[in-house]
């Protein structure tokens, strides 16, 4: 990483849950380093990967995400969002649209979710133990449970949730050709078609979900349109897709480590803290998100970064950063270090970490009891890992009991 060049970082598919080797050298050269990226505007941008470094760009105002038409060196082939998502929005007008739907995911709101959800999963895997071993847990649990969630949390019809399955593994790809960009485009239209529909019912008919306080905040003029079908998208999808590979991962490590698994069954009360520390090592992206872009000089982790430049950030990197956790490559559920970055940080953080983290926490403790013999029901290595997606997962996890 030396060279006067620098180095070009591209995304590639790696064995199960391997760590990416580019980041773990790029955490050894320093906070932040010049690379080039394999898509876009041709050019150099910076990657913050150190855990400070990255808190500093993400948290300061002086990096901006108003990226939407810049020229900018990118690490895919078109932006996974709609323009006018709360992505590619600054403050004051991003935390205008993300105010609408904070309440629905508060404490309060995600509690009074459990008991609902809890009775989905109950289903989901009472369905799957009538089917008899083996069985994918991929297909009958960790897919699912999250889709009907999320939802029911917009008010997604059931007969149109596959939809939003499909949509998300189309969008949430890396393209590998403009057949593969033109699909996303289209995955997006429908989408947002979708949601413009479905607010539109809403405000003859409002229900108890996200989207009729959606549309409502269209109505009395809190945000526009356009605004609330890139939210409910971006929710719609990833929603589903994240939580999906999050679990999935996370079911992955406890079905090949013995010793987690054996902790968990005897001290349930550590389901918790399995989540945080599971959050904080699986290295569950590909590659980096969207950038930022200095609206100023700034200097950052002993380097400046020139106004107008573009600075990516690894909240994966971050959460491997040794100065911050120790011996960063060992699962420890009880580690003391500082908070991981999973979710991301300052204002864009993700807008529902307590419904995730509500997921994963009834999921492996409820699998945990229900089915205490749960185990692979094949080698570790003979497990088929999705190619091409910006957040990693298995395609499914054969299991029996």
């Amino acid at each position: 990483m030396r060279d006067t060049a620098p180095p070009v970082y591209e995304a590639v598919d790696l064995p199960a849950l391997d760590f990416d080797p580019f980041l773990r050298e790029a955490l050894r050269e320093a906070p932040v380093i010049r690379v080039r990226l394999p898509h876009g505007t041709p050019g150099e941008c910076w990657l913050a990967t150190r855990y400070d470094a990255v808190r500093f760009v993400t948290s300061d105002p002086r990096f901006s995400r108003d990226i939407v038409g810049r020229p900018l060196p990118s690490m895919n082939r078109y932006l996974v969002p709609l323009d006018r998502a709360v992505s590619f929005v600054d403050p004051p007008d991003h935390t205008r649209v993300r105010s609408v739907v904070s309440s629905a995911f508060n404490r309060s709101g995600i509690a009074a979710l459990r008991p609902r959800a809890q009775t989905v999963l109950d289903d989901l895997i009472d369905r799957m133990v009538a089917s008899g071993p083996p069985a994918d847990l991929v297909r009958h649990v960790t897919s699912p449970f999250p889709l009907h969630i999320i939802g029911a949390v917009l008010g997604v019809p059931e007969a149109d949730r596959p939809r939003l399955r499909l949509w998300a593994d189309t969008v949430l790809t890396r393209a590998t050709d403009e057949a593969g960009v033109e699909r996303a485009r289209q995955a997006k239209e429908d989408a947002r078609a979708l949601f413009r529909r479905l607010a539109r019912e809403r405000r003859v008919r409002p229900q108890d979900d996200l989207t009729s306080t959606l549309a409502a905040a269209v109505a009395n003029g809190r945000i526009e349109e356009e605004e609330m079908l890139a939210l409910a998208v971006l929710m719609g999808l990833n929603g589903w897709h994240a939580v999906r590979n999050h679990t999935s991962n996370m079911m992955y490590v406890l079905l090949t480590d013995d010793s987690l698994m054996s902790r968990l069954r005897s001290d349930p009360g550590a389901v918790p803290a399995a989540v945080e520390e599971l959050l904080r090592w699986i290295p569950h992206k590909h590659g980096v998100g969207q950038p930022r872009v200095a609206t100023e000089d700034v200097e950052v982790g002993g380097v400046r970064i020139r106004r107008g430049e573009a600075v990516y950030v690894s909240y994966v990197a971050a959460n491997w950063d040794e100065s911050c956790h120790p011996e960063p490559d060992r699962i420890d559920i009880d580690r003391r270090s500082r908070p991981h970055l999973a979710f991301g940080h300052g204002p864009h953080h993700c807008v529902a970490p307590l419904l995730a983290r509500l997921e994963a926490e009834l999921l492996l403790t409820t699998l945990v009891d229900r089915l205490p013999d749960l185990r692979l029901a094949v080698d570790p290595g003979e497990v088929v890992w999705q190619k091409d997606v910006l957040i990693r997962g298995p395609v499914g996890l054969p299991v029996t009991w």
